[in-house]
């Protein structure tokens, strides 16, 4: 989708898009539309409300913003200008701004809006509505509109990229599906890229990855991306979950396995994430790593009670197999660690249901040992509605990880502290990197929103991550 930036006319737009801010609401319709009044009745410029109207030849879309919208309401609330009044959508659209909205709400509508244009129905006989010709005129009163609406573009995509790699069914999205998606993303934005096949894991001592992947017929992946700027102020290392699909293994599932193609919410992520740091051209050196996987049953599955190795040299003892996700990511910690020395190390995964007991499905649970780091994140993620809150990483949790055979459990096997105890899993395979953040977005990765009427990809991280990188430059 382009934007054609203050056009000089509006008269070829069918459809034209006013917010309104609610205490600017009589100031707005006497800049905007000259002559008509609109009793507060019907339309006062609250939050999610909206009046349409003719005025000249134009059809008018009154979009209500409340008295301090924040970015993610504005973003949703751009998003339905699609998806819930397409109908007075046709060739052309104009977003007339008012002067007062800050550069960031700017960026929130625009993203917002393009995230009108995604839909799940990828297999339906008969899609839904195409907008790929549609003519988007916009009014900024920003500075550098074309910066600003060049990012704005570039988020969008990236979201709806992990959007697509979250809805996508479990047969489209495998773990060689994903090292083809890293691989096509290297081709096209010139980045370094290394994909480790199971013969070569092995040799590389990715044993506790491995043994998640055992079960499936189709081969794991440990797929790594790197993005080098001439001009870096920093180094940051991404770690992200890639369980395409997860039975629970052994220990299968007895509920819910529906929505298990969204256990790689956090590759969708951080894939999405080197997607926009690289299109953006932002000055740092970013190492990704996926540990792609499915957690599968056969008769090569392991077991519970096994005993396997890791990349970190710890033995750890197998609980429970349907706590394979932590097993991964301490195989990709411990690489990304000791091969690419990171400032910063951050991993993002659907990780466990005791996060949700705790946060429901509004907030991820953050885990970090560096308080700038864990301030840095809760801060980015309250400015975009992505939000994060810490919790503790005491020692004494990580006596609940104790195992009498090996060096280290995969479970404790308890109704509490699973969120805590995980992270304190983790840990143990960061090789004690003194500023490590760990991200668990089981219950914000894969929600319930007005934009569906299943369950769908959320994008979370994406944006957090880019708005702490930006803070950090």
């Amino acid at each position: 989708m382009q934007f054609k930036l203050n056009p000089k006319t509006l008269s070829e737009s069918r459809l034209r898009v006013i917010p309104v801010l609610e205490n600017d609401l009589e100031q707005t319709l006497e800049s905007k539309l000259p002559g008509t009044a609109i009793s507060t009745a019907l339309f006062s410029g609250k939050k999610d409300t909206h009046f349409t109207l003719s005025h000249e030849s134009q059809l008018i879309l009154l979009l209500g913003l409340g008295k301090e919208p924040d970015y993610r309401q504005v973003e949703n609330t751009f998003r339905r200008i699609l998806t819930k009044h397409s109908s007075l959508v046709e060739k052309e659209i104009y977003l007339d701004f008012p002067d007062n909205l800050s550069d960031s709400l700017f960026e929130a509508a625009l993203v917002g809006f393009q995230l009108g244009t995604y839909s799940i129905g990828f297999f339906k006989k008969e899609g839904p509505k195409s907008f790929k010709k549609l003519k988007v005129g916009v009014r900024i009163s920003s500075s550098n509109p074309k910066n600003l609406a060049l990012t704005a573009q570039r988020i969008a995509d990236a979201k709806m990229e992990a959007f697509r790699l979250v809805d996508l069914p479990p047969n489209k999205i495998t773990p060689p599906n994903l090292a083809d998606w890293a691989k096509n993303l290297a081709k096209r934005l010139n980045l370094g890229v290394k994909v480790i096949d199971p013969k070569r894991a092995k040799s590389e001592g990715l044993e506790a990855f491995l043994a998640v992947g055992r079960g499936s017929a189709k081969e794991p992946k440990f797929i790594i991306l790197e993005y080098r700027h001439p001009k870096a102020k920093f180094h940051l290392g991404l770690v992200g979950k890639g369980v395409t699909f997860d039975t629970g293994g052994l220990n299968i599932k007895t509920q819910g396995m529906h929505h298990m193609k969204s256990d790689m919410g956090g590759a969708a992520a951080v894939l999405a994430t080197t997607q926009l740091i690289a299109e953006l051209q932002l000055p740092i050196h970013l190492t990704t790593i996926v540990p792609a996987v499915e957690n599968a049953i056969d008769k090569d599955a392991y077991l519970p009670s096994e005993v396997i190795g890791s990349h970190a040299g710890l033995s750890i003892e197998v609980v429970d197999t349907d706590a394979e996700g932590r097993l991964i990511l301490a195989d990709g910690l411990s690489y990304l660690v000791k091969n690419y020395k990171p400032d910063h190390l951050i991993d993002l995964a659907t990780l466990t249901g005791s996060s949700i007991g705790t946060f429901g499905y509004e907030s991820a649970a953050l885990f970090s040992n560096d308080g700038g780091l864990s301030h840095g994140l809760q801060e980015a993620g309250e400015e975009i509605g992505e939000k994060s809150w810490p919790l503790p990483l005491w020692e004494v949790y990580a006596r609940e990880m104790d195992s009498e055979i090996a060096d280290i459990r995969n479970y404790h096997g308890k109704p509490f502290a699973g969120a805590i105890t995980a992270a304190k899993f983790l840990q143990a395979f960061t090789h004690e990197h003194p500023s490590w953040a760990h991200l668990d977005i089981a219950g914000v990765s894969f929600t319930d929103t007005e934009f569906a009427k299943t369950k769908t990809g959320s994008a979370f991280g994406v944006n957090l991550l880019l708005k702490f990188i930006q803070k950090q430059l």
